[in-house]
């Protein structure tokens, strides 16, 4: 399984980036050891994630994702804060495992609007 995801970093500002390993990538990135952007705005939280079946669908997303304005991409983050829908357990703890945030989403996931 492939991720996108977006981080909030500690002075406020949003992360997003792709992985085929979610809980590690998070781990790294709290380690100083993720993007150079966030080795200097530590600790970062998990704010939203999607899961893809391939590396390319992922990328894509990124892509996707980085083209919003920033009042989008919050506006992306504040619709699924709660409604994130459950998946297999091993996935629900790889996304924990970068603060306490929800579970990722699956990317064919219905909106619910």
């Amino acid at each position: 399984m492939n991720y996108t995801y977006m981080l909030r970093c500690a002075d406020g500002s949003l992360y997003t980036g792709w992985t085929n390993d979610l809980g590690r990538r998070c781990r790294a990135h709290n380690a100083g050891r993720g993007g150079r952007y966030t080795r200097t705005r530590l600790p970062v939280t998990l704010v939203y994630a999607e899961s893809h079946e391939t590396k390319q669908a992922a990328m894509r997303r990124e892509y996707a994702l980085k083209q919003l304005t920033r009042a989008q991409k919050e506006a992306l983050v504040a619709s699924k804060e709660n409604e994130w829908p459950l998946l297999m357990p091993q996935e629900a703890d790889t996304a924990a495992s970068c603060s306490h945030a929800p579970a990722p989403i699956p990317a064919n996931a219905p909106s619910g609007q």
